[in-house]
């Protein structure tokens, strides 16, 4: 690891991401500390704690919580890669070899990271000196995990530009083969996209081997699978964001295209579908007929709403992680009373609301201004 390369990049990305978030740190500092009674502060977190370590639930919710962190950091990182003032490194920092990038890399992203990996860690002593092993071993291999991805998706996005790597040959052999519309987001995820793919689908298998070793005992409960679907559903959340964006930047002609809202949505629709064919894939090999459709449908709702609400809130990545797990903790607790029909029902009908008010505004506000 170079050292010269770790103090600039944590110059820039480090300094620069606490600056930026400066005010999110403050409010939920003064949450944890001024949610409670100064003197139950310790025994109330030290509960909290106790629940993270012992309770699947708890965790899988701070998961979440931690993946939208992650998300939000990378999406920081990556912003500032491509600015125009950061062009340097283009020409700087490829100039180390890939380990040493990867390391420099892992370094700002652990530094990133450290509220969250405090607090986790000092959880995991809670856990271990209570006795509980298992959960806080997770914790552990899951913070790191998340902080590998960041330090890998940097690298190779930095290398990939400077190498100016445009994919695969089949893809250009493909330009005989007629597309539909709503297959061309397809071929930019395999053209551009295929890390954020490839993480999305291994974050996808984590969740789902995750959920059911520690649900282990009520593996058969539609709970719990619909727990894992709603979750596969976040870590689809960056993609169907970069599917507006798409959308939104090269796709303007589609405007003029005579085609209804109700196939406009259907399009959409079945783009998710595709992207889903891998989750479907096992949906099918482990549960019947209908219950692996109702869960698919939960899943391509899920998508569909966050899909139309883009459409209403614009580009923002900020205010779209806010609404991202506002909509998680709704549809968690819907899904704890078996409403998944209804929820279907509710995702359709707001997304398909959400896309016909909003669909097309703001077209070209890439940056949700």
């Amino acid at each position: 690891m170079s050292k010269a390369l770790t103090h600039v990049l944590t110059r820039i990305f480090v300094n620069g991401f606490y600056q930026a978030h400066a005010g999110l740190f403050l409010f939920f500092f003064l949450f944890m500390i001024g949610a409670v009674d100064p003197g139950q502060l310790l025994n109330y977190h030290k509960t909290l704690m106790l629940a993270l370590v012992s309770s699947p639930v708890m965790l899988l919710l701070v998961f979440a919580v931690w993946l939208l962190y992650a998300l939000k950091s990378m999406h920081y990182v990556m912003g500032q890669i491509n600015a125009p003032t950061q062009q340097f490194l283009y020409y700087s920092a490829v100039s180390f070899s890939k380990q040493a990038q990867l390391q420099s890399w892992f370094v700002i992203q652990a530094a990133i990271f450290l509220p969250v990996t405090l607090y986790g860690l000092v959880a995991v002593g809670v856990g271990l000196s209570n006795h509980y092993y298992i959960l806080p071993l997770l914790i552990v291999l899951y913070l790191l995990l998340l902080m590998v991805l960041g330090a890998w998706i940097y690298t190779v996005n930095l290398n990939r530009l400077i190498t100016g790597n445009n994919g695969p040959a089949w893809l250009y052999r493909s330009n005989r083969l007629k597309k539909p519309l709503f297959s061309l987001y397809i071929y930019h995820i395999l053209h551009r996209l295929k890390i954020p793919f490839i993480i999305t689908k291994g974050l996808s298998w984590l969740i789902i081997m995750s959920i059911f070793w520690l649900f282990a005992d009520v593996k058969h409960d539609a709970r719990v699978a619909g727990m894992a679907v709603l979750a596969i559903g976040i870590a689809h959340a960056v993609l169907v964001f970069e599917h507006q964006k798409f959308e939104q930047v090269y796709l303007t002609w589609v405007r003029n295209f005579p085609l209804s809202f109700s196939k406009r949505y259907v399009f959409a629709a079945l783009t998710y579908s595709l992207l889903l064919l891998p989750e479907v894939v096992w949906l099918l090999s482990r549960f019947n007929l209908l219950l692996a459709v109702n869960l698919f449908l939960i899943a391509l709702s899920m998508l569909m709403l966050l899909h139309a609400l883009l459409s209403y809130i614009g580009l923002n990545m900020d205010r779209y992680l806010q609404w991202l797990m506002g909509l998680f903790i709704v549809l968690f607790w819907v899904m704890m009373f078996k409403l998944t029909w209804a929820l279907i029902a509710c995702n359709v009908l707001l997304s398909y609301w959400l896309f016909r008010q909003n669909y097309g505004r703001d077209l070209l506000a890439v940056n949700g201004k």
